[in-house]
Formats: C-alpha cells, structure tokens, sequence
C-alpha cells in the first residue's frame, strides 16, 4: 500500500458573490477529484488547535500528524533547517520577507503594498541579503537568504515573546500599529528601518521599478521561534515518507522529521509551478521505495493572499489534472493499491486575503475499500454536509496510514 497527501496549501475559502455565491473549490473543474469525493470518505477537520495562530506552519505539521502542543517552536527555524542553518539552542530565528512599503519619509508612516515584493526572484533576493549582510551582520546577527521574499535572520543569545506581525495579514494597512514589541523591539525595528534606508536606491530595485516591478525597499522580521525537536516520521509512524514542496517552511518540517526531501525542477510555490514534476517525482519515490510522500502546492495560498480568484481557481484546477489524476493513473498502471488524502493546510479566503482558522474539508480516498459518505463533490459544503468531523488535525495522518 502506498499513502499520498495532495496538500493544496490555502485551497478552501468563502463564497464570492462573483462566482455566484460559490467557493473557488466549487467552481473549479476539477473532475477527477469529485469522482473520487463519491467513493471516499469526505469531511471536515480543524488544523489550527485552539490557541495557535492560523500560519501554514502549525497547520502543515498538523496534517503530517504532529500535535503542535507537543513541537512547534515557531516559523522561522523550521525555515532555518531547509536552509541548511545549524541552530544552537540558545539561538533565535525570524522569518525575514523582502516587501513593499510605501514610500512616506517617517518609516512608521508608510503602508504595506506587498508581502513579496512583487514575487522577487531568488537570483534579485540573494543579491539584495548579500548586499544587506554586509551592512547588518554582526557578533549577534546574521542574515541567510532563502527562496524568492522568504529569508531567514538567527539571533545569538536570543529572547522570545515579541509581537511580530506577518507581512500578508496587514497588505495595504499602515504599519504602525503593527511595528515589532517586545525585549529586543527596538532593535528589530532598528534594522527594518536600517534595511529600508539601505535598500532605497540598490540597483536591484532601480531595474525593478523601470521595469514596471514594485521594489523589494524593506526587510519585514516575523515568525520568530528556536531550534524544534520533531519526532523523526519512520520512527513515529513505521512508514518511509518523503517531501515535495517548493517553500523552505515545508521542507524545513521534512528535514526536522526525518523524511527525504525531494527537489521538482520548475518548483515555484506559485501558479506557475511544476505540477505534473512534482507529480511525476512523487510516482518515482513510491515506485522506487517510499511508503508516503507529502506533496505540498502553495499556489493557491498565494493566490489568496493576491485576491487572485482566477488563479487559485486554475490552480485547483492543475492540481486535479496534473497532479490527482496523473497519481492515480501512474499507482494504477504499477498495480500499486494506495490511499490519498487531499486537503489543505488551512482556508485562505479571498474576501480576507490571509489564513483563517476554520475547520478544512478533507476527502480520504482508499483504492480498495469504498467508503462513500454521501459527498457528490469535494468542496467546504459537501464536506460540511457529511456530518464528519475531527477535531484534532494531527489525527488526520493516522487515519491515512491506517
């Protein structure tokens, strides 16, 4: 038996008024998933425990079957550890988004136009930390660069307890009110103003700007937390698993678990990813040893967060054609018999254009038992509808595996 989780990060959301009073999931063609919703079993399930913050990071460990009561230490050093950064214990890291600000003189003044500085390349962003590396690292600090806008500061002998904000939960608000408080606020804000000073006229953001591009004109620090202790996944479960994903966040919970990391030429974390490679390297670690893979698509997370509701419709989309269907066609072919668990992490509706809390609806599908739960359709109200609900996110893997 081979086990698959098609995770599409952000996927469930509200009903639109322009798409008729319909979800994106519900007006997405998506035909080889709905015909799997008739055989499975679908329901709702909360990722987000009572407590905890709505970020793909505790909702990720969640459906990898982790209770977050028991590991999570923050964001950024499950990020640290994709990256490659050797955490001391005693060592505090933030996430370090590259954004765009406005351009009011008094930093406290100015808004915040973009959490990704316009979806920067990681050949621009390395350029750009480099740069800032050199202004800013010292005994206590040092910057590392990541993938695109997502990069990584670690503290030496650092503290935690801040308030630290993420950049997409405050697009076009002023940011004052959500500058960093806390033992070492004044010194975070120090270097976002620092950076922002720094970054004004670099040549990265002056071909950016005639280009049309907003300029990545400021660091944003969040998401702080220390070295995380995750029970390794072999051990946990008895299943060999592996990791598909384009983010640093998830890879990072692969790394920390234990499981292999699988890289997908063409991997972007956005709509323009590989969907068929990361589809296809999934296929080849079953077919070729693994017991599970966890293949994780943020596109439509980042179409939420754009209030892009074309594409995170298509990107519901891709995932059923060229991810679900060519699993499902591949596993058939090699006379494999598995299960597959397609969900997202967490709900990022459109309306809202950031993570919400709400319970996701799941579709648990078996290739050898039918077990139909009255859903025609995977979507928020046909999983709603089927009375089934699991309160503990955590559960979900379990449930998958056995």
């Amino acid at each position: 038996m081979k086990y698959i989780v098609v995770l599409g990060d952000g996927m469930a959301d509200y009903k639109l008024e322009v798409l008729g009073n319909r979800t994106p999931l519900q007006a997405a063609n998506k035909p080889h998933i709905d015909a799997l919703a008739k055989r499975a079993e679908v329901g709702l399930c909360r990722t987000v425990p009572e407590g905890f913050k709505p970020g793909s990071d505790v909702a990720n460990l969640s459906v990898l079957g982790y209770d977050p009561h028991d590991c999570y230490t923050g964001r950024s050093p499950l990020e640290a550890l994709s990256i490659g950064i050797d955490l001391a214990d005693s060592d505090v890291t933030l996430r370090c988004n590259l954004v765009t600000l406005s351009e009011e003189e008094n930093y406290a003044d100015k808004t915040m136009l973009d959490y990704s500085a316009g979806e920067i390349s990681t050949e621009e962003a390395e350029e750009l930390i480099r740069f800032l590396k050199e202004k800013l690292d010292c005994d206590r600090l040092t910057l590392y660069a990541g993938v695109s806008y997502r990069h990584c500061l670690v503290v030496k002998e650092g503290t935690v307890g801040h308030e630290l904000t993420p950049p997409h939960d405050i697009l076009d608000r002023p940011i004052r009110t959500y500058l960093p408080q806390g033992p070492e606020g004044a010194l975070y804000l120090e270097l976002m103003e620092r950076s922002a000073q720094l970054l004004r006229d670099h040549p990265v953001n002056r071909a950016r700007i005639a280009a049309g591009k907003n300029p990545a004109n400021s660091i944003w620090l969040w998401g702080e937390g220390t070295r995380p202790a995750l029970e390794n996944f072999a051990m946990k479960f008895g299943k060999k698993g592996g990791v598909i994903s384009a983010v640093d966040l998830v890879k990072g919970i692969g790394i920390g678990a234990g499981m292999r990391v699988i890289d997908v030429p063409g991997a972007t974390g956005n709509y323009d990813t590989n969907f068929a490679g990361k589809a296809d390297a999934a296929l080849q670690a079953l077919l070729g040893g693994l017991d599970v893979v966890y293949i994780h698509m943020e596109a439509p997370d980042e179409c939420g967060h754009q209030g892009d509701i074309e594409h995170k419709i298509y990107s519901i989309e891709q995932i059923d054609e060229k991810v679900v269907a060519r699993l499902i066609k591949g596993l058939r072919e090699a006379g494999e018999p598995f299960r597959m668990l397609i969900c997202p992490d967490h709900p990022t509706p459109i309306a809202v254009r950031t993570h919400v809390s709400d319970p996701i609806p799941y579709l648990l599908y078996d290739s050898e038992e039918e077990r139909g739960s009255g859903a025609s359709a995977y979507d928020e109200d046909s999983a709603r509808a089927t009375g089934i609900y699991i309160e503990n996110g955590y559960e979900l893997m379990r449930k998958l595996l056995n």
